[in-house]
This record gives C-alpha cells, sequence and structure tokens, in this order.
C-alpha cells in the first residue's frame, strides 16, 4: 500500500469513528437542519424573502437598541422603517 492509500484508508477509519454518515459536526446548541428548513417553509407561507443587505455598524447598533427599546422584532422594525421611508 503506497502513502496516498494508506492516508485515505487512516481517513476513511477516522471518519467512521466520528459517527453516521451524513452527520453535521457543529457547536452545542446549534438548531438541527429541520427546524431550520420549518422555519424558512412558515417565513414563505407569510410571504416573507430573506433579503439581505450591508449596514454600517453604527446604524446596525441603533437598530438594535430601537428594536429592543420598542419590544418589537429587528425584522419587525426593519420592514416598519422601510415602509415610512418608502411612503414618504
Amino acid at each position: 500500500m503506497d502513502k496516498t492509500n494508506l492516508a485515505k484508508y487512516d481517513a476513511k477509519k477516522l471518519m467512521n469513528k466520528m459517527g453516521p454518515k451524513g452527520a453535521v459536526i457543529g457547536k452545542a446548541g446549534d438548531a438541527p437542519a429541520a427546524d431550520r428548513r420549518e422555519q424558512r417553509e412558515r417565513d414563505r407561507a407569510l410571504g416573507l424573502v430573506p433579503f439581505a443587505v450591508k449596514l454600517n455598524g453604527d446604524l446596525v447598533k441603533q437598530l438594535q437598541a430601537q428594536s429592543k427599546e420598542q419590544g418589537v422584532d429587528l425584522n419587525e422594525l426593519v420592514a416598519q422603517l422601510l415602509q415610512k421611508g418608502l411612503a414618504g
């Protein structure tokens, strides 16, 4: 057995020790993939669309503070502010 085959064999042995195929290794407390999939389905049913933007860090802190102050979700706050801005 040459070096590359030996390395492949060792890697397969290690992977088998780690658990079943397809196992996802993550941090403790990570939500399973099924929960995220279900959440995406619920969001789609509500007509929500993921929309990523890059914002200045100070602006994000202001949004987070205002969200906490008003007791609303950050997504709801941003949607409200965008609607007000687009209406005016």
